[in-house]
């Protein structure tokens, strides 16, 4: 028997070196995924006054996504503006506001409970005394 071993001709392999990225031009380039971190800075940097053109050809991001970062990251601290702080006050109402509409329900519930047990006549039947 022979004990040659067979040789790959390793092209599958080379195919898959050509093609990977090194993870020095991910870091360095647009390509992969984009930590929040990163893109708070590129939109720092363009609400500092950089160009979109240079700033999207220096990180190798399309101008139309720094400009979807930069609306999206102005949008969230437009809306973390608009709340209102809370006051002790407003928050007991809002409390007392609760208690009073749970009463309301269940005053409600316990009507039509005993509409229902009265058959549509009343609970008692009253006769007078001779």
């Amino acid at each position: 028997m022979s004990t040659t071993k067979k040789h790959d001709s390793g092209a599958a392999e080379g195919a898959r070196r050509a093609t990977e990225q090194a993870p020095e031009s991910l870091a360095a380039g647009g390509a992969g995924r984009w930590s929040s971190k990163r893109k708070l800075s590129v939109i720092l940097e363009l609400l500092r006054g950089a160009d979109l053109e240079s700033t999207s050809r220096k990180h190798r991001v399309t101008i139309a996504t720094l400009t979807e970062w930069r609306d999206r990251f102005l949008a969230g601290g437009e809306a973390c503006l608009k709340t209102r702080e809370t006051e002790p006050e407003d928050e007991e109402k809002r409390r007392l506001k609760s208690v009073v509409a749970n009463i309301s329900v269940e005053n409600e519930l316990l009507r039509e409970k005993i509409t229902r047990l009265e058959g549509n006549r009343p609970l008692a039947f009253w006769k007078s005394k001779p």
